[in-house]
């Protein structure tokens, strides 16, 4: 039978790619942990690590395990936190994961209406890009990702559930007022990640442009500087132009051209009532 003390063995391990950060993260000597992890494959009858050098790595099989365990691991957590915040939420805590433009607007906004309403409930915030964001809800590293998506994006693999919570509008940052896309054609443009090019390029061409993208910067104060600068145009979410806005850019919304905002849950309903809580809250905040 598999023990969730075994299994978080190996979930961290899988997690830090070492048997002594793993250790020294779960408090364990080094010899409890290797006696863990043997114990785990004599109850499965599977290899889940093997050496390499001086260190370790997981086997496929030992891979596979380590995502479920994780999984599960975070759900028992997940099931305390609920049971302690259960009655009036009186206790316990949630946790949410966002990205930066969200986090320094929005999330600040639903976080103080929850405090005033909630006072003895525990919010933990960490900032990640919507990917990382559902993979840690996966996992049951936190309760809600606050994610963005376009109504054509794919759909999120079974088990997530989207509650709507609000739009962000997409702006075009230039130096001129009254802008539009159409007018840099052959303008030097600011990229910033992979997945926010693959976004500047989607607008970009709904409105017949390809952009020549000339510097790369994913921080949102270095960008209007670069704007501002005349070094090139960019495209920046409304959120993030809340956030900070340089006085020597001029900012015109993109028509036809907004992103949703879903917070995101794992796992059967109902949510906890924290988790509940903190959805209401966000959703107020966007209005």
């Amino acid at each position: 039978m598999l023990s969730p003390v075994q299994l978080k063995v190996l979930a961290t391990v899988a997690r830090y790619g070492s048997v002594t950060e793993a250790a020294r993260e779960l408090h364990y000597s080094q010899p409890s942990v290797s006696h863990h992890l043997s114990r785990l494959e004599a109850a499965t009858g599977v290899k889940l690590v093997q050496r390499v050098g001086r260190g370790i790595r997981l086997t496929p099989e030992g891979e596979l395990l380590a995502n479920r365990a994780a999984e599960i691991i975070g759900r028992i957590e997940a099931a305390t936190t609920e049971l302690a915040a259960h009655v009036g939420l009186q206790a316990g805590r949630v946790r949410l994961a966002a990205n930066a433009s969200a986090l320094s607007t929005l999330v600040p906004r639903a976080a103080t209406a929850l405090a005033e309403d909630h006072p003895a409930l525990e919010l933990n915030l960490i900032e990640r890009h919507p990917v990382e964001a559902l993979q840690s809800l996966r996992h049951g590293e936190i309760d809600v990702a606050l994610i963005f998506r376009y109504a054509d994006a794919p759909q999120e693999q079974d088990g997530f559930r989207l509650t709507h919570v609000g739009y962000d509008s997409i702006y075009l940052l230039s130096l001129q007022p009254d802008d539009s896309i159409a007018n840099h054609r052959d303008s030097a443009w600011i990229g910033g990640c992979e997945r926010c090019q693959e976004e500047l390029v989607t607008v970009c061409r709904q409105e017949g442009v390809t952009p020549r993208i000339a510097s790369l910067s994913d921080e949102i104060v270095v960008v209007q500087a670069f704007v501002a600068a005349g070094i090139g145009v960019a495209t920046i979410p409304g959120l993030a132009l809340q956030a900070h806005r340089h006085p020597g850019i001029q900012a015109t919304e993109v028509p036809n051209y907004r992103r949703q905002l879903f917070a995101v849950t794992y796992g059967e309903p109902p949510d906890p009532p924290a988790t509940t809580a903190l959805i209401e809250a966000l959703q107020n905040a966007a209005r």
